[in-house]
């Protein structure tokens, strides 16, 4: 199957310049959908995975059924205010701003292996952030899968996590 058919490309959003990779035609296809997580389920089984972790809001849509096809659990890592109670943070840079990320204190033991899925990896920001976040919690991040890579922004060399994309746009 060829995921890229399922990805709606609008120029020019949300600025000039952008090229959108709109995912909802995959994820609105059954067929399309349970593909590409069963494609990030045979990348996934290559790393010895305690736990499945997503970034808001995105990596929600990608991880929870990730983790449910291997019988894992998921941790929602959560824009700020979302979460109640004691939480560790991360607030990192993105080309327009900043964001913060949190996840409960008590989510992460020491050894915790983590995968780490979300949809796209443009610059790198967001993983990078996850990945010290989760290791200064205790875990070792021992991979990151996406949906779709950027490839001329050259995200993945930002963090050291292993890491595997279904689809590749050059930008």
């Amino acid at each position: 199957m060829e995921l890229k058919d399922y990805i709606y490309v609008e120029e020019d959003f949300p600025k000039k310049g952008i090229s959108f990779k709109d995912i909802s035609p995959l994820v609105e296809n059954p067929e399309a959908f349970a593909y590409s997580i069963g494609k990030m389920k045979e990348i996934a089984e290559r790393w010895d995975v305690d736990i499945i972790v997503g970034p808001e809001s995105r990596g929600f849509i990608f991880g929870t059924p990730l983790a449910y096809a291997m019988g894992k659990g998921f941790l929602m890592a959560r824009k700020a205010g979302k979460l109640p109670g004691k939480k560790l943070s991360i607030t990192y840079d993105l080309e327009y701003g900043q964001a913060t990320l949190e996840i409960p204190s008590s989510a992460i033991q020491q050894g915790t292996r983590v995968l780490i899925v979300d949809d796209l990896l443009a610059t790198g920001g967001t993983i990078t952030a996850l990945e010290t976040l989760l290791e200064n919690a205790g875990a070792k991040v021992v991979g990151v899968i996406t949906l779709i890579e950027l490839t001329d922004l050259n995200g993945k060399s930002a963090f050291k996590a292993p890491f595997e994309a279904l689809i590749r746009y050059p930008h």
